[in-house]
């Protein structure tokens, strides 16, 4: 589950909105993105799942702080057709309590009071669901393309069986046809040996016991096949692994057997192959690469895959002639082949791509493989006609192992890591592991570490400001900014997307927010110098709120400018300020004492954000942006808009607009009655170009 694309329904069944609003706040401090609905009693139960668009993912229900019990909740879900998981939660949790839950329906239990906990217990849960209803829809799917498949094996000339555990389970018309039968009734639950003549029969029986072993069928039988009227004829077995309503089977073709096997075999033999390059063709590759994946599930280790291409394969054509690609094309393969060894595959995938199916090598071999299969690339020298054509080959690759034992996500990591070689300038070889995916994600994370380590320490952050537009006429006279923060790259400046997460789990972002505001201040006293009456809304983080010296500092930095503290309006998300709220109390309190303000990001995200205001003095109210998506088409929306600033002007509070990318917004907004907007369609964000920022 991705933390910014998802987002997750939840119903609280919850009698307290301050224990929901808990959950609500962990969840979305996790970075877990959910559209919340609470029900205390049966009718609000059954209204939250009246419209289907609306209809909850997952069902959180305290079992200390409500009436309601699963029974009744699972009742109505179920009545309603959704597939919901229903999970428990309490402050304290007792094995009697959790066993009585499970039992009654819940999938999951969580301590209320381990914010960890909650956060992987939902995670998991949804993924879990996500993953049912990915199966119903590949189950569907596979329906249709199982009535296809008959449809297909009705139609066919072959005459193909499928055979359990010695008995017919299937078979078509050209094989009731071949044997001399009407019906497949007439051969239902009839062994396969019924099939076979006496002179074979012992050999064939021997076989299936073997099968019935786990022992691989040969790939080609010639025997003696015996019809019903009890005449026989010679004929040819293929078999191939199936399935059969779930269950493994044996998918077996009779053939007449050709007068000369010899021919049959070399018949076979280039059904497989690419006459270009000798090499296997995509049809036979892709089998293989299926049976690849098929052993690594079942534990099969030190196998791999890699995707070889020509770098700038069109230019050495227009040098050549289009007419001889085929030849230097089978140069290319004969110079691959002598670098294989017994076992391994190769195969010709595209119009000028190759792939290998490696065995016995694992990762430090394979790699070893690509860099010298590359340099035999580079090295060599390809004689087509009267000319000498050099040319270099990009390779990547994917480790095959029994967590990506899946043909098309093999194929997909491979021409991933083949693109990566491509764009980092061509003849190049590139292999992913997915065992070393953790191992690089620490290092990544040491090295963002460093820079953000070397930005604080050498101004390395830049300041944007976007503007924040009143839409009734000056409110409170001046202009109003929202400062936004970058840092320096070395190839460019860096959004805080890519390093804030890190800082903030690093306990970096006390020392960045300082910076922040020591800069913005600077800027403000030299925008104010300058006649423009100023005002920046800063970004602050709950560690900094651990700092008792803040707010002091803050002071400091203003008389050291000559500002007025009303110049500046620090703001915390709502979901973060209920998590820390005697803290974001005290810091909003003391920022009263230096004309400081205080705005609640996210506002009407929560079951009954008004209840903060109770405690937190905040002036301004950022509009959650969720209610600012396609706002012209969402009545709801709208709606809800105008529900939160009617409270907000009652109570003296201002609100912000944030993410207006539209003139019919604009239209909404104003109409609604929202104070101030700000976005994208009204400015981009700008560089503070300022010798003090």
């Amino acid at each position: 589950m991705t933390k910014s694309t998802t987002l997750i329904k939840l119903l609280l069944v919850d009698d307290s909105v301050e224990s929901a609003e808990q959950i609500i706040s962990i969840l979305r401090n996790g970075g877990i993105a959910v559209r919340p609905a609470r029900a205390s009693n049966e009718a609000e139960l059954e209204e939250a799942f009246g419209q289907p668009s609306h209809a909850p993912d997952l069902i959180v229900v305290s079992l200390d702080r409500t009436s309601m019990t699963i029974p009744q909740i699972r009742e109505i879900s179920e009545r309603r057709g959704r597939d919901s998981t229903l999970i428990v939660t309490a402050a304290q949790l007792n094995d009697a309590a959790v066993v009585k839950s499970f039992q009654d329906g819940a999938r999951a239990a969580m301590l209320r009071t381990s914010h960890e906990h909650v956060q992987i217990i939902v995670k998991r849960e949804y993924e879990a669901l996500a993953m049912r209803r990915s199966v119903r829809r590949l189950e569907a799917s596979l329906r249709e393309s199982e009535r296809r498949a008959d449809a297909l094996l009705d139609s066919s000339r072959d005459p193909i069986a499928f055979v359990h555990e010695g008995m017919h389970v299937r078979a078509n018309k050209a094989y009731l046809d071949m044997f001399g039968y009407e019906t497949f009734e007439d051969i239902e639950g009839v062994s396969i040996l019924d099939m076979i003549a006496a002179p074979d029969a012992d050999d064939f029986k021997s076989l299936l016991k073997r099968l019935s072993k786990g022992e691989k069928p040969p790939q080609r039988l010639n025997l003696k096949a015996q019809r019903a009227d009890g005449s026989t004829f010679d004929a040819a077995m293929e078999f191939a692994e199936a399935s059969f309503e779930g269950e493994p089977c044996q998918q077996i073709t009779f053939r007449l057997q050709a007068s000369d096997p010899d021919l049959h075999e070399k018949l076979d033999e280039l059904r497989a192959k690419d006459l270009v390059t000798d090499l296997f063709n995509r049809t036979h590759m892709l089998t293989q690469i299926d049976n690849a994946c098929g052993l690594a599930a079942n534990g099969t280790l030190d196998q791999a895959l890699l995707l070889v291409e020509p770098d700038g394969f069109r230019a050495v054509l227009d040098s050549i002639g289009i007419g001889s690609a085929d030849l230097l094309l089978g140069d290319m393969a004969t110079l691959l082949r002598k670098s294989l060894r017994e076992g391994d595959i190769a195969g010709r995938v595209g119009d000028h791509l190759f792939a290998i199916l490696l065995h016995k090598r694992d990762a430090a071999a394979t790699n070893q493989f690509a860099e010298t299969l590359r340099s035999a690339f580079a090295e060599h020298i390809f004689e087509i006609g009267k000319k000498s054509v050099s040319l270099t080959a990009s390779i990547g690759g994917a480790l095959l192992g029994e967590r990506n034992a899946n043909a098309t996500g093999l194929m997909d990591d491979a021409a991933t890591a083949l693109r990566q070689a491509q764009g980092d300038g061509g003849n190049r070889a590139q292999i992913h592991d997915p065992a070393a995916q953790d191992k690089a994600a620490v290092a990544r994370a040491q090295q963002w570490l460093k820079a953000i380590d070397d930005a604080l320490a050498n101004d390395g952050f830049v300041l944007y400001h976007q503007p924040i537009i009143a839409l009734h006429g000056a409110e409170g006279g001046g202009d109003f900014y929202e400062i936004l923060l970058r840092m320096n790259g070395p190839n460019g400046e860096i959004l805080p997307g890519h390093f804030l997460p890190i800082a903030e789990r690093s306990g970096r972002m006390p020392a960045i927010d300082r910076w922040v505001i020591a800069k913005a201040i600077r800027a403000i006293a030299e925008r104010e110098r300058a006649g423009n009456r100023t005002t920046f809304f800063i970004k602050l983080t709950p560690q900094s709120l651990e700092d008792q010296t803040l707010v002091a500092w803050i002071a400091q930095q203003l008389k050291s400018e000559r500002q007025r503290g009303d110049s500046l309006v620090f703001e915390m998300p709502e979901s973060k300020v209920v998590t820390s709220l005697k803290q974001v109390h005290a810091f909003a309190r003391a920022l009263e004492q230096i004309h400081c303000n205080f705005a609640l990001e996210q506002f009407g995200a929560g079951l009954n954000s008004f209840q903060l205001l109770k405690h937190v003095p905040a002036r301004y109210l950022k509009i959650d942006r969720h209610y600012m998506a396609d706002l012209p088409k969402q009545k709801e929306n709208q709606d809800k808009v105008k529900e939160i600033c009617n409270q907000a002007h009652q109570l003296g509070k201002l609100t912000v607009a944030e993410f207006v990318e539209d003139a019919a917004s604009m239209s909404i907004l104003f109409g609604c009655g929202v104070n101030f907007v700000q976005g994208n369609f009204l400015q981009e964000p700008e560089k503070i170009l300022s010798h003090a920022a």
